[in-house]
Formats: structure tokens, sequence, C-alpha cells
């Protein structure tokens, strides 16, 4: 009836404990800001960018079920 970690081995939990505490030691502690936060100008500004961008192509799909993308109008290079 022994435990098993008195025979020197590890669960899964603490294997994967010890290899976290050693990405941290790396990479530095997880980012733990709010998600909810006001907009500054800046990020408006580039969320219209990318928004207006996103509407210059469209989604075709194919019979066999597949996607890709490709340019509304053609000859429109003003965000390329």
């Amino acid at each position: 009836m022994g435990n098993a970690n008195s025979q020197g081995k590890e669960n899964a939990s603490q294997r994967f404990m010890r290899a976290t505490g050693r990405l941290r030691a790396i990479f530095g502690p997880a980012n733990r800001s709010s998600l909810v936060h006001d907009m500054t100008e800046e990020n408006r500004r580039l969320l219209a960018q990318r928004e207006a961008e996103t509407q210059q192509w469209e989604t075709v799909t194919r019979p066999d079920g597949s996607t890709y993308v490709v340019p509304r109008n053609p000859e429109d290079r003003s965000l390329r």
C-alpha cells in the first residue's frame, strides 16, 4: 500500500508542474492583465484598418469542401 511518491515516481500533474516551472523560469510569469478595458484611440484606428482589410477579400468554397480566399476586386490594390 505504498505511496507512488515514496518510490520516487511522479504522477502526470507533478511532471507537468515541474515542466511549466522551467518554462516560467525562462519566459517569465503569465500575463494576468484584465481583458475588460476601454479601447485606446490607437486601437480603434487599428481595428478600423483591419476591418477595412478584411472587406477586400471573400472566401470561396470548392465542391470538395475546401476553402480559399480571393480578392473581391482584383484591380483594387489600395490595401495591399
